[in-house]
């Protein structure tokens, strides 16, 4: 089984713009986020999905620059690139990551591929829904599902959100849903990237937990908010954009 982690990247943003190719320290927000997954012990290949814009140009160079795989294709039905990106490399699963998530865990992306290849799911990921709480920060998200979810998706879906989100008809679809979760409830955190508050604290994380080398992961990060609770207080109060 061929195990790929799909980021889907682009340069637009409407909150932050440019936001994945701004430095933190020694490399950008997308080469953070590719080195971080390049850590996990379960994934082939890693692909940034990127938009087939002349914008994008520069995430292309930037993939190129990383050594992983990448694939240019629709800028909003974000599902056709995912569902093309993972034909074109003959992925069997497929791990959805987003490029505004510079402190992705890859303990916690083995932990649920690990799960998934442990059962029979349709979907398995650590976000939340309507109806179940994530017990995780924001900005570690991560979902696993089949090329053929994906494809029964891509066949399927017809509203602009299931489209542009990749994964809604999955999950309106199926019964076959496991939701992970953490033994302690971390949501309060927000580690995603899609303002300047965001950005302030994620630098500000770098600058204490990053040394060179990638060998901090949440229980650090949530042992130094302990250390600093006031750290918590630059972006507690964004809010996450929701989707239908």
């Amino acid at each position: 089984m061929k195990i790929g982690v799909i980021i889907q990247a682009r340069m637009g943003s409407t909150r932050l713009e440019g936001k994945i190719l701004k430095y933190i320290k020694d490399n950008t927000v997308l080469s953070h986020v590719i080195n971080r997954v390049k850590l996990s012990e379960y994934i082939d290949e890693i692909i940034i999905a990127t938009t087939n814009l002349d914008r994008d140009l520069v995430i292309e160079n930037e993939a190129i620059k990383n050594d992983v795989l990448v694939f240019k294709g629709s800028e909003d039905d974000v599902l056709s690139r995912y569902y093309y990106a993972a034909k074109q490399y003959k992925l069997d699963i497929i791990v959805r990551v987003t490029s505004d998530c510079p402190l992705i865990d890859s303990k916690i992306i083995d932990d649920v591929v690990k799960v998934y290849m442990d059962r029979e799911f349709d979907i398995i990921t650590n976000t939340g829904s309507d109806f179940t709480k994530s017990t995780y920060p924001n900005g570690l998200d991560v979902e696993v599902f089949s090329f053929e979810s994906l494809e029964d998706a891509f066949l399927n879906a017809k509203e602009n959100y299931q489209r542009e989100h990749v994964t809604p008809y999955i999950y309106e679809n199926s019964k076959k849903i496991y939701f992970y979760k953490s033994d302690i409830d971390y949501s309060k955190y927000r580690l995603t990237l899609d303002t300047h508050e965001d950005f302030e604290l994620i630098c500000a994380i770098y600058d204490r937990l990053y040394k060179g080398k990638h060998d901090f992961y949440l229980k650090e990060i949530i042992e130094l908010f302990v250390i600093e609770p006031e750290l918590h207080n630059i972006n507690s109060f964004i809010k996450q954009k929701k989707i239908k």
